[in-house]
């Protein structure tokens, strides 16, 4: 595996005959010694730097491309990906790699996610015989409204939605890796939960860890259920300083020895349930024995010469399509990064649609297929203009769709070109906020996703009928865990993100800078556009270059400039190109992809 250090843009660090130029100038020669003292100290401190428009570098975190001749595993936490590829080393595929490194994800990074959330997968299975179709199928374990849930359960208390016991849904997490591994899975069980069991037991705080409990800081030290893990002294745990999951650890080690079931049902299932109902929730034994996962095969669409492979409504996979359909009739690849295409990148992230639960939504699903069609994106694209934006009435929106939040992305693929995007969550951060002491499991408040009927928003966008919550109802997602391939069917990509609403148009840009020639690494952390209708505003990573910014302006957009190395959208991903195996997973959240 090799390990290289991406340098974003070069320092003008002045040698040869320019240095003895500017060494003449005094004033040149001080600022050269500031920049070289600057760079030495933010070297020591290993990050990188970029350029921006000529004016003062900006500090980013370190960023990794990682080579492999193998398999490949690209997470949001070096652990993990490494944790992944140690079980590819020892025979396991793709699936076993994935599950591997989701149970560590629900240790370290547990504010993302854990197996008290659930999400969506996308696997490719490879075709045994050459020249055959690989399969490609997508399984859905997201949490669902227990069965006392209904429509107006937060009229007269929004915030319930978000924290306390009655945002908490029905975990599926489990139920998901289960479904993969009774399918796919190689090793044994215990192999792939094991090295989680252990690092629950002990580990050191990881940088983006320590930066969640500090923003959750009252709530670490005024709770006892969480203060025991995140505070144990009485103080915030800091990076680098030790931290223990010893309940959490035990839980697993049940989960590694007797499966899945032991979280469904007995004595973890009868704690969950108590915690949850103490803390106002509604989660009976009935909801989390009655879980199912969904299973079939992925949605299907090309890009240019690309086969695309996708996840089904609830999330946001037609809508990747749709906006790849919309920018592959422009000349992108020949014309390059214009301000045009920038400019028409960010039209096609308005084109947002109605997507629902199927099976709650009337006509839902010749509606959502059509989402992902060709012909749909001819008639969108008529609207689409080159010389300006619209005020938000343009493009009829009707209802206001939650924004999600959170969650974590991994991808991997093994030597035989299996391959798995994997996206998991426990929605906001630290979830619904309850914790259960005696498993160590944290819940999700994925209730907080649904819509509330009855209450416009700010800009007057009444919910989304298609979201209510409604017993055993999954709510929407912007999740697309997306697998692509070579016009040959060969294994091409596996692509996901985190990060709420700004997931698939990151995804979508991602695509997009790979096509301009970036490898995987430069286009996940080359910057992006995100503008979703309401509010009214681009938001543009300070990273992008002055004049694209004045040009979406003189077109009519309100661009605000934000911070790069906010967590506002993070992306990972695994590519075969020239024989190689790439992987990359987002300095954003200083995420170390592994492979071998």
């Amino acid at each position: 595996m090799d390990f290289k250090h991406l340098p974003r843009d070069r320092l003008p660090l002045y040698t040869g005959p320019q240095a003895q130029t500017h060494r003449s100038n005094a004033w040149n020669k001080s600022f050269f010694t500031l920049v070289s003292l600057c760079i030495l100290l933010l070297l020591s401190r290993n990050v990188s730097l970029s350029y921006h428009s000529g004016h003062a570098p900006i500090v980013r975190n370190p960023a990794y491309l990682i080579t492999a001749d193998h398999g490949a595993v690209a997470s949001e936490n070096k652990r993990c990906s490494d944790i992944g590829v140690s079980v590819l080393k020892d025979g396991g595929n793709a699936v076993d790699a994935a599950i591997g490194a989701a149970f560590c994800i629900g240790v370290v990074n547990m504010f993302s996610s854990g197996i008290g959330g659930g999400g969506f997968m996308t696997v490719r299975i490879p075709p045994s015989t050459p020249g055959e179709a690989s399969e490609v199928y997508t399984i859905d374990f997201r949490e669902t409204a227990p069965a006392l849930a209904n429509k107006t359960m937060y009229v007269d208390n929004p915030r319930a939605a978000t924290y306390g016991g009655l945002s908490v849904a029905v975990p599926g997490e489990l139920r998901g890796l289960e479904e993969a591994y009774r399918r796919w899975g190689s090793l044994s069980w215990s192999r792939l939960v094991q090295p989680s069991v252990v690092l629950a037991a002990e580990w050191t705080v990881d940088v983006e860890l320590a930066k969640r409990i500090q923003t959750k800081s009252s709530l670490m030290l005024d709770n006892e259920d969480w203060r025991a893990v995140f505070a144990p002294d009485g103080k915030l745990l800091l990076q680098a300083e030790t931290i223990r999951r010893t309940n959490y650890s035990r839980t697993l080690a049940t989960i590694a020895a007797e499966g899945p079931d032991a979280f469904y049902k007995g004595p973890i299932a009868d704690s969950i349930v108590r915690k949850v109902q103490e803390a106002g929730g509604i989660l009976t034994h009935a909801d989390l024995e009655g879980y199912t996962v969904n299973v079939e095969r992925a949605v299907q669409g090309t890009y240019h010469d690309k086969k695309v492979y996708t996840s089904h409504a609830p999330t946001s996979g037609p809508v990747l399509l749709h906006m790849l359909n919309l920018i592959e009739r422009y000349d992108l690849i020949g014309e390059g990064r214009t301000p045009l295409n920038m400019h028409r990148i960010v039209e096609a992230q308005k084109s947002r649609t109605k997507i629902g639960d199927l099976l709650y939504s009337s006509n839902s699903t010749a509606r959502v297929a059509e989402i992902s069609t060709k012909r749909y994106a001819d008639l969108i694209a008529a609207n689409l203009t080159d010389d300006r934006t619209h005020p938000p009435e343009y493009y009829n929106p009707e209802f206001d769709i939650k924004i999600d939040h959170g969650t974590s992305h991994t991808s991997v693929v093994d030597n035989d070109g299996m391959a798995v995007a994997l996206t998991t969550t426990v929605n906001l951060v630290f979830g619904s906020q309850v914790l259960d002491p005696e498993t160590g499991i944290i819940l999700n408040d994925e209730m907080d996703d649904f819509s509330t009927p009855g209450i416009p928003n700010s800009f007057g966008l009444w919910p989304s009928p298609y979201n209510y919550p409604e017993p055993g109802k999954r709510p929407l997602s912007s999740t697309t865990p997306t697998i692509m391939e070579h016009a040959d069917g060969s294994f091409y990509l596996a692509i996901g993100g985190s990060g709420g609403s700004r997931i698939f148009p990151s995804i979508f840009q991602v695509l997009l800078n790979m096509d301009w020639g970036m490898h995987v690494s430069e286009a996940v952390e080359y910057g992006r556009l995100h503008d979703q209708l309401y509010p009214t505003s681009v938001d543009a990573d300070n990273t992008l270059p002055a004049s694209l910014l004045y040009d979406l302006r003189r077109r009519g957009h309100n661009v605000t400039v934000l911070d790069i190395n906010r967590v506002a959208a993070v992306v990972q991903a695994v590519v075969r190109k020239d024989g190689k195996i790439y992987a990359a997973s987002d300095s954003r959240k200083n995420g170390i992809a592994a492979g071998y």
